[in-house]
């Protein structure tokens, strides 16, 4: 459920500033199966007048490396946009051919399933949600990673750019981290301070020491899946330097993305962090991913 959440207007200029040449690497826009509060466009529009370096666009259903291409000609934005793909069923699930053909028009990150995981449809159909499937696990009955898993390594890895858990489980996260890193892939533990995919602190700082990054949502803490606080610790536990800002915004009748991200770190403000540790986690780190290169 969504909850209020209030700042302290002292620090909405200090936002302003901190924002500028951010990156938002988590939003969803129209067209989407899915009703959105805004076009990939005015995204971009919004990103350039906050003084944003870029957003990137993520649909559950399909690939967003053409899309972003299209903006990226069009709209003649400051603001760049970034594409990626979730293998979700639509796309074939865990399809390595959809990951090469993504990474070859230029997606930055490729998700494991996310609505369609088998994790997320324990907890029953998300909004919105059109058709009934099963659930997609990266385990084999065995408890071994999937060999099309081994086929994603490699192809990410050949391209320099990075593939995150989505909405993966705990122990799948885990798993798929863990292993990712031995074959030196450039890997993200999404959002896990969410209901859904929740990680520890502990595992979140075991990961983030083998070289993972750890995505920080706004809206965990707008809906309520987590307290600032905690948010907070888990940041601190980790570092800075192995963290990076995202808003997952874009639902229909809530703020827009770059709104999002303001109150976000107005927040992180509030919990004491430094102007500089705001600039890691916002311009630094998700730098790495869209130039994607290895940090």
């Amino acid at each position: 459920m969504e909850r209020s959440y209030f700042i302290s207007d002292s620090y909405r200029q200090q936002s302003k500033e901190l924002i500028k040449g951010g990156y938002d690497l988590h939003t969803h826009t129209e067209p989407s199966a899915f009703h959105r509060a805004l076009d990939d466009f005015e995204l971009i529009q919004e990103a350039a007048d906050a003084g944003m370096a870029g957003a990137m666009i993520k649909a559950h259903y399909g690939c967003t490396a053409s899309r972003a291409a299209l903006v990226n000609l069009h709209s003649h934005c400051s603001a760049k946009a970034y594409g990626g793909l979730v293998l979700n069923h639509p796309v074939g699930g865990l399809n390595p051919y959809a990951v090469e053909n993504s990474l070859k028009m230029g997606a930055v990150i490729i998700w494991m399933p996310t609505r369609d995981s088998e994790n997320c449809l324990k907890y029953g159909d998300m909004p919105g949600d059109f058709f009934a499937r099963p659930g997609i696990t990266i385990f084999e009955e065995n408890g071994k990673l999937k060999k099309e898993i081994f086929e994603i390594f490699e192809i990410v890895k050949k391209y320099g750019a990075y593939l995150a858990t989505g909405h993966l489980n705990s122990e799948e996260s885990y798993a798929l981290c863990k292993e990712g890193r031995r074959y030196s892939v450039n890997m993200i533990l999404t959002h896990p301070e969410w209901d859904r995919t929740k990680s520890t602190g502990n595992i979140q700082k075991e990961l983030a020491g083998t070289g993972v990054l750890i995505e920080k949502n706004w809206l965990n803490i707008a809906e309520g899946s987590v307290s600032a606080q905690e948010m907070a610790f888990n940041i601190k536990k980790v570092g800075a330097g192995r963290v990076y800002l995202a808003t997952d915004r874009g639902q229909a009748g809530f703020e827009h993305p770059v709104e999002g991200m303001l109150r976000f770190i107005e927040t992180l403000l509030g919990e004491g962090f430094t102007g500089q540790e705001i600039k890691t986690m916002l311009c630094t780190v998700p730098g790495y991913i869209v130039n994607r290169t290895a940090l």
